[in-house]
């Protein structure tokens, strides 16, 4: 390849990631990438951003396991789930019944997703377990759930994509807001972010604050380094003020 034509794949490459990073809080945003990551293969492949499962179970299985209700299915929610295999993870390795919600603001990827699980079916550890996948926009999570009826929102990524946006930093905000509105007081929001807990946790005790009507629990624990970088979990339970 010339150096002209390398020169105009870079700025065409370089053109498409600031775009990306820049309106990753846009629908139309995700549907485009969602759609031409299909495109590049001829066979599902699951996308994860930073990294898999197994680098977390560690983290949620444990916090589960300690939001038991006997017999009575534990609601978790798959933030911007995206074409993530964390959730059906989820739902495959639990021991306690489970619902889990696999929800993304791009019908493309739910679709994706949909015809992946239709194609190669699950069999989740606990038979009482259910697996399902909605467009959601996540800013609006009190159209799908009631106050306080959620156990555990896994994010990993999400918050990153809107804080890391040209005009999300404000949908940020309001989603962990409208997180800690369906969480049940028993419940965590889990935040998978190579961001710094000088910055995240700061932004965290912030924002998870609403004075007259709710605090928060906030916790970070390092959940490794991985090409260079060193990711964070980041823990939020609710405290409503009575």
């Amino acid at each position: 390849m010339s150096g002209r034509r390398i020169a105009a794949a870079w700025i065409r490459h370089h053109s498409v990631t600031t775009d990306l990073i820049e309106n990753m809080d846009k629908k139309a945003t995700w549907d485009r990438f969602y759609a031409e990551n299909r495109n590049r293969t001829t066979t599902f492949k699951n996308f994860e951003w930073f990294f898999g499962f197994d680098a977390i179970r560690d983290f949620i299985m444990p916090s589960l396991q300690t939001k038991s209700h006997g017999d009575a299915l534990l609601h978790v929610l798959d933030m911007g789930c995206g074409t993530s295999a964390i959730g059906p993870c989820i739902y495959r390795h639990s021991h306690l019944p489970v619902r889990v919600t696999c929800a993304d603001i791009s019908p493309i990827a739910v679709r994706q997703m949909l015809e992946h699980i239709q194609a190669n079916t699950i069999q989740p550890h606990n038979a009482s377990s259910q697996l399902e996948f909605v467009e959601l926009d996540c800013t609006e999570l009190q159209t799908h759930y009631v106050c306080r009826s959620v156990d555990l929102i896994v994010d990993k990524g999400t918050t990153d994509a809107l804080l890391r946006s040209k005009e999300g930093k404000g949908k940020a905000g309001l989603v962990l807001k409208q997180c800690l509105k369906v969480l049940r007081s028993s419940g965590s929001l889990l935040q998978f972010s190579d961001e710094d807990p000088d910055a995240r946790l700061v932004w965290l005790e912030t924002e998870a604050q609403e004075a007259g009507v709710m605090s928060s629990d906030v916790s970070v624990q390092e959940v490794g380094e991985l090409r260079g970088m060193t990711y964070y979990c980041y823990q939020v339970t609710p405290r409503p003020i009575v």
